[in-house]
């Protein structure tokens, strides 16, 4: 397991075209891929080094989805997160998860108003457009429970009453991954809620030279690219790419080896997965790849696509066991092997969808 590289899930420049044969881009709306576009460049005029999680973080807010960022302290995850939120315009609160934290500082609650002689709904920051969930494995599991069914069904009842939250609706929450004390573990339900997890890596020497220059030599202001509206419409038009089902059935056989890699061919891995993911990482997977399409400029999905995906979306949905932790084993690793034992499918694109 240890010789295992990266080259098993290629990745490629987000914008670039990635169909077969070298056929031209199909471009759905030209307008609306060059805000994306735009979307992406602004990002990167503030994170700096981190090409590939940033892109990923773009694919999953076009697929609509919840993103964790994992990293060690100092990597820009907060950054990211609120230059996101800067970028995309709508309501944006940040919530900083500490250990006295109770639910109700999160959803809302009802309280009694002497002005009034009555009990009112006070609804919680989670109302919003971007919500950043800082440090979130600092608060307990109950807490952390709060947000499942707003993340899932993007809607909070309170006393019985059911509140939705404005749309779009995204979580960017963030955690740091080398703490043991004063921190509490996601809920693998809580996990499952996000599309994907990112980690997040050091920037390499020129990376982290013009980090340095650009604090000492200029703040960089970032510029509103989209509205709640612009980004409900990308997300709409992300659903909209085309998914042949030889794509479909790559992605579902990746899934299935997780939870069985020894029926695919993989007996390696049996010892190390104490469970794999469900169906809800079959479905990531292909509202992740529709996403990279978008951002290639086509109008239909690839395998290449799901390969891109298929780390950030995969990574927290399978648990490893005993040995595989024993082994020094990590999750990448047998994502890693279960890429190079799949099979790439032979599908077709109709030119008529």
């Amino acid at each position: 397991m240890s010789e295992t590289t990266a080259s098993a899930a290629p990745t490629a420049p987000p914008f670039a075209d990635h169909s077969p044969d070298n056929e031209p881009p199909q471009l759905p709306y030209e307008r609306e891929l060059l805000l994306v576009e735009r979307l992406y460049y602004e990002l990167r005029q503030v994170i700096i080094g981190q090409t590939e999680p940033l892109e990923q973080l773009l694919a999953c807010v076009l697929a609509g989805g919840h993103v964790l960022l994992e990293g060690v302290p100092g990597l820009a995850k907060t950054l990211a997160a609120r230059s996101l939120a800067s970028t995309v315009g709508g309501s944006f609160n940040r919530i900083q998860f500490t250990p006295d934290l109770v639910p109700s500082d999160i959803c809302g609650t009802r309280i009694f108003r002497a002005s009034d002689g009555d009990f009112v709904t006070e609804l919680g920051p989670v109302f919003c457009n971007v919500l950043v969930a800082d440090e979130i494995n600092r608060a307990p599991a109950k807490v952390q429970s709060a947000l499942l069914e707003v993340m899932g069904e993007s809607q909070v009842t309170i006393a019985g009453v059911t509140h939705p939250v404005p749309q779009p609706f995204i979580v960017v929450a963030t955690q740091n991954p080398i703490e043991s004390e004063g921190v509490y573990p996601l809920p693998e339900a809580q996990r499952d809620r996000f599309l994907m997890k990112i980690e997040l890596d050091f920037p390499d020497h020129r990376d982290e030279v013009e980090i340095v220059s650009r604090r000492t030599d200029r703040t960089v202001e970032l510029k509103q690219i989209l509205t709640p509206t612009h980004l409900a419409h990308l997300q709409e038009m992300s659903q909209q790419v085309f998914v042949d089902r030889g794509v479909v059935d790559y992605a579902v056989r990746l899934v299935g080896a997780t939870r069985d890699p020894a029926a695919h061919g993989i007996d390696e891995l049996v010892p190390y997965i104490a469970a794999g993911a469900g169906p809800r990482g079959s479905l990531a997977l292909i509202d992740c790849a529709r996403a990279f399409a978008l951002m290639a400029g086509r109008h239909y999905a690839t395998s290449e696509d799901v390969r891109r995906s298929v780390l950030p979306v995969l990574r927290h949905r399978i648990a490893l066991g005993f040995e595989a932790r024993s082994a020094g084993v990590k999750v990448d690793d047998v994502i890693f092997r279960i890429v190079e034992n799949t099979p790439d499918p032979t599908h077709s694109f109709s030119e008529e969808r």
